[in-house]
């Protein structure tokens, strides 16, 4: 596939954006997925000099906005000199057809943008795979369209049987091979990852969640120390990454960081990266995290549940993190937020503030309230010493004759497990 001019290049690319607002839609839901479409059009390194609106009762099967604006397309083009125009939804074949001829530029939409975008930003085997897999069956519906040239052949239809249908066959069927061969190589790393998963069973797990660009990868690295990509862009890094998250109290997490969602995220591409998010899908936690100071937050917490219930997941246990709220300048807005979302955690990852209290959180989360105890334990018993060790926060220790007596922080839950009420001296 083609890819649009990379930021390495001199010259970048001049886009239109063109979007359709249909019935059921606001104005500001449309403009909003338009500014998305320019930042990913920025990050796929193109100049978005103009956009277009067109307000349509449905979409138009042959040119998706109709002949009129289509005329109009064509002149703004020749007076801006463009040489790309991007939808802000999928194309159909015929649409995109249909469009080529009186546009006279190249023409690409959401989907395609998206897969441009993770084509360049893939790393590791997996994520090449992966979009290698969506691109394919993005690409093989769309074949027919590289072979209309046989049409133009004069003489109807006779003469015109043969190579170009068999070619068209052979690119199917060769595309149709490599599509299962892809799957067949997630197939296998799916495996490997239950197998990795089912080692550390025993390790409470927590994925980011989260829009694109909301600050997950920043978050990883200050609670982790993770040595991951971090760019002011959408989509900034596909590669999962997980790491040890040390809480305190001797207790610890396995933090995983996926790729981000936005809206209108394409089915077929979560399909294919169905097994870098069952690292979210088998979490015992979830954490979304939350760009608090962006106008549309709350349209990116719904594009985010929304590909969660795509997933399955969208019920499973969920902890919310307001990020940049250093950002957020008004209290009335605070409170406005924290009225649809009590129990959230306020942190700005960036300036490492709310670290604390994001970690007591998952402590809270993984272990439930802790309490204080003064206990009296005979010295004999070295495994139950041991344990408490291990489990709490030793914050005292002295010795009365062959006794210990501690004064220890857990949780209330290890200390209904492991402590004998026969210890447990007043305080």
């Amino acid at each position: 596939m083609s890819q649009i001019t990379t930021e390495t290049d001199t010259d970048l690319e001049s886009a239109i954006l063109v979007g359709v607002r249909l019935p059921g839609q606001t104005r500001h839901e449309c403009e909003e997925t338009l500014n998305e479409l320019a930042l990913l059009a920025d990050t796929a390194g193109a100049e978005v000099v103009d956009r277009m609106v067109q307000e349509r009762s449905r979409l138009d099967s042959a040119t998706f906005i109709g002949r009129g604006k289509v005329d109009e397309l064509a002149e703004r083009i020749k007076e801006l000199g463009a040489n790309l125009v991007i939808f802000d939804d999928d194309l159909s074949p015929a649409q995109m057809k249909g469009l080529e001829e009186p546009l006279g530029v190249k023409i690409i939409d959401r989907s395609r943008l998206i897969l441009d975008i993770f084509s360049r930003r893939a790393k590791t085997r997996e994520a090449q795979t992966q979009v290698e897999l969506a691109q394919l069956q993005y690409s093989l519906p769309r074949l027919t369209r590289q072979w209309t040239h046989l049409s133009r052949q004069s003489g109807g239809s006779i003469g015109l049987r043969g190579p170009g249908e068999t070619q068209l066959e052979v690119d199917r069927r060769a595309i149709r091979t490599r599509i299962n061969s892809l799957s067949s190589a997630l197939n296998r790393i799916s495996r490997q990852r239950t197998i990795s998963r089912k080692s550390r069973k025993d390790i409470f797990q927590v994925a980011l969640v989260g829009y694109t660009n909301a600050g997950k990868s920043t978050l990883m690295r200050t609670l982790s120390g993770a040595d991951v990509f971090i760019e002011d862009r959408l989509f900034a890094t596909l590669d999962s990454t997980t790491r040890s998250v040390d809480l305190g109290y001797n207790r610890s997490i396995l933090l995983t960081d996926t790729v981000g969602f936005i809206r209108k995220l394409p089915h077929h591409l979560v399909a294919s990266f169905r097994s870098t998010l069952e690292e979210t899908i088998e979490a015992d936690l979830l954490m979304h995290v939350v760009d608090v100071s962006h106008p549309a937050w709350q349209e990116h917490v719904s594009a985010v549940v929304e590909t969660l219930n795509d997933l399955d997941i969208a019920d499973a246990p969920t902890l919310m993190v307001m990020n940049k709220a250093d950002r957020l300048e008004a209290s009335g807005d605070r409170a406005e937020v924290q009225r649809h979302y009590e129990d959230a955690v306020w942190i700005s990852a960036l300036k490492s503030e709310g670290i604390e209290e994001l970690k007591e959180a998952l402590y809270n989360r993984l272990e439930g309230s802790r309490v204080v105890l003064n206990l009296q334990i005979p010295q004999a018993s070295g495994k139950l010493l041991s344990e408490l060790h291990r489990v709490g926060e030793v914050l005292s220790t002295r010795f009365s004759g062959n006794d210990v007596l501690l004064e220890i922080k857990l949780s209330r839950q290890n200390a209904d497990r492991i402590v004998p009420d026969a210890f447990v001296r007043a305080s």
